[in-house]
């Protein structure tokens, strides 16, 4: 009984240590990526921006419509490289149907192709950064997503905003368009599309099928045909972010017009033949996601997670959610720098902001 008495306050303070520090609460781990910089963006302040995009070289773009123009970043070291201007930037009077750059994706190692506001799609040359073609989809309001098909020399565009929306085929060879599939079923507009180089095929986020906000799918198309092969369904999704992991599975960024619908803020791990195979609760209402296949992790831009926007991460080996991060205002695109391991994600300026003028932030792993 002595014994015990004395070991009482002993065993009091020593819960006391673990409440007050960190590395005592075994049920808290460090996230998976830390904050080490900050990047401004010359110019007017970043209030509106949508998609961005890492090239093998470590080039990192962002389609910025406060500045009219495509930014350009050295991945590694930060320093701002310039700026492709020339895009139809954003008019509230116009709304975003009719705002650019939109969509954005490397081709070779000396071209960045991004969807403008006029139904065009623009080819940007980065030594110069000029705008070298602009290319017409056919459509009455912007071209948004776009993903690149280098088996096929294809650049497969979204126009996400026409009635119904449809995907365009352009040669990167003769920057001519080649083939159109029109997507009457998807009537809530189409999203983020990806080649996957295994199948051939390309799949697309659509939020919607016939008028049904609680039913969603992934469209699945083969480039060489210009035909749409079927639907994958999704339920309570409204899918936007979509990004090909290893093991022939697909994350579906569920978006912010999945919350506001009433859905759950979630993300879903799809295989190529359709099948769900994870699902995960911790984040959601995303836009843009993206896949670091060397480092093996898949980040979300869910700027309507729940309690506030966060930058998720998801362990791309095992499907198991590792953390999410706090980021701020309007922070819905995302890219990472294979080579680096680097994350960059835009957040606009304005109250509540950390970067009252808007900043790109850029994480890291932990070592």
């Amino acid at each position: 009984m002595p014994m015990k008495r004395a070991l009482g306050p002993l065993v009091a303070l020593a819960a006391a240590v673990a409440l007050q520090c960190p590395a005592a609460r075994a049920a808290a781990p460090l996230p998976p990526l830390k904050h080490i910089a900050t990047l401004r963006v010359p110019g007017a302040p970043l209030d509106v921006f949508d998609i961005s995009e890492v090239n093998a070289d470590g080039v990192y773009a962002l389609s910025d419509r406060s500045n009219h123009g495509l930014d350009f970043f050295n991945a590694a070291t930060d320093a701002f490289i310039g700026r492709a201007t020339g895009f139809a930037g954003f008019n509230p009077a116009q709304g975003f149907d009719a705002a650019g750059p939109n969509g954005v994706v490397a081709v070779g190692r000396h071209e960045f192709w991004a969807g403008d506001g006029d139904s065009t799609v623009k080819v940007v040359d980065l030594r110069t950064r000029k705008v070298i073609a602009s290319i017409s989809t056919g459509g009455h309001r912007r071209t948004d997503e776009m993903t690149y098909d280098p088996r096929d020399h294809l650049v497969v565009a979204v126009n996400n905003a026409d009635d119904p929306p449809f995907v365009t085929f352009i040669s990167t060879r003769t920057r001519k368009v080649v083939g159109r599939v029109v997507l009457r079923q998807a009537t809530d507009g189409a999203e983020q599309p990806v080649w996957d180089p295994a199948t051939g095929l390309i799949y697309l986020s659509i939020p919607s099928l016939d008028h049904d906000t609680a039913r969603g799918a992934v469209a699945v198309i083969n480039p060489r045909t210009r035909t749409l092969l079927r639907f994958m369904p999704v339920a309570r999704c409204m899918p936007a972010g979509l990004a090909l992991g290893p093991h022939h599975h697909l994350l579906l960024g569920c978006s912010d017009d999945g919350v506001a619908a009433g859905f759950p803020a979630r993300s879903f791990v799809m295989s190529t033949r359709g099948r769900i195979v994870a699902r995960l609760p911790q984040v959601g209402g995303s836009d843009e996601v993206w896949s670091d296949r060397r480092a093996h992790r898949y980040y979300l831009a869910a700027v309507a997670n729940t309690g506030g926007p966060v930058l998720g991460v998801v362990d791309s080996q095992t499907d198991r959610w590792l953390g999410n991060i706090p980021t701020g205002p309007h922070a819905h695109s995302v890219a990472a720098d294979a080579r680096s391991g680097r994350v960059f994600v835009p957040i606009a300026g304005g109250p509540g902001s950390p970067c009252p003028q808007g900043c790109i932030q850029v994480f890291a792993p932990r070592r």
